[in-house]
């Protein structure tokens, strides 16, 4: 059974969560509407083990599932930019992580607007508090955002200036933000590309396990 915030985020994100196996192309008016940062995500998928949602334009459904016919997920994902139209944006694919029960990690940062002097471009994106560990001269060490695709799933994000990487910073602001997360409601969600082993340790060490669920979408890098 999944957790019914889980559920309740999954069926509102993409539009529905399906009820048998298979790739289910579902129309969401989502799609065709920015998303947290200003910016499309015009075709989104997630997938446990046995089933899939793929989540397109409401104009683009017929297109999807015509070439989504017969195909599993990770075979149709090449040809999904020119079936939802935009034939020169890239996809991506990589891990799909939730948490109900963060790693008891001491918290390392402070919240604060995500205006703040120093942060770098990717956390000024957000427009609520951001999660900062600074230095003891306020220079930047690492940050997290949250992306709050609805009330019941919030994604989080996180990175470290090259010359703080290795000391565990990541992971305990992760966990410090899905923390908060559970606080307001919702459900923790982490997502990383296949490639990306250090965001897998991060997100293992943070507790979020790996359950053998992916995510692939069509969007700006």
């Amino acid at each position: 059974m999944l957790d019914r915030r889980l559920f309740l985020h999954l069926a509102t994100w993409l539009g529905q969560w399906p009820a048998g196996p298979g790739v289910h192309v579902v129309r969401s008016h989502r799609r065709a509407r920015p998303a947290w940062d200003g910016r499309l995500r015009p075709a989104i998928a997630v997938a446990a083990p046995g089933c899939a949602v793929l989540s397109v334009p409401p104009d683009r459904v017929e297109a999807v599932r015509a070439v989504a016919r017969g195909r599993p997920l990770a075979g149709l994902v090449p040809a999904l930019p020119t079936a939802v139209g935009l034939p020169d944006w890239p996809t991506h694919g990589g891990a799909f992580r939730w948490s109900l029960a963060p790693a008891p990690l001491p918290d390392v940062g402070e919240w604060s607007a995500p205006t703040g002097p120093g942060l770098p471009p990717w956390l000024r994106l957000f427009d609520r508090e951001v999660l900062v560990v600074r230095d003891a001269d306020g220079g930047y060490l690492a940050g997290a955002g949250i992306k709050r695709h609805d009330a019941h799933g919030h994604e989080l994000a996180v990175g470290t200036a090259p010359a703080a990487r290795g000391r565990g910073l990541a992971r305990r602001l992760v966990a410090q933000a899905a923390r908060r997360v559970l606080d307001e409601g919702a459900v923790p969600t982490y997502l990383h590309d296949f490639g990306n082993a250090a965001s897998a340790r991060v997100a293992e060490a943070a507790g979020f396990p790996d359950r053998g669920w992916t995510s692939y979408g069509v969007f700006p890098s």
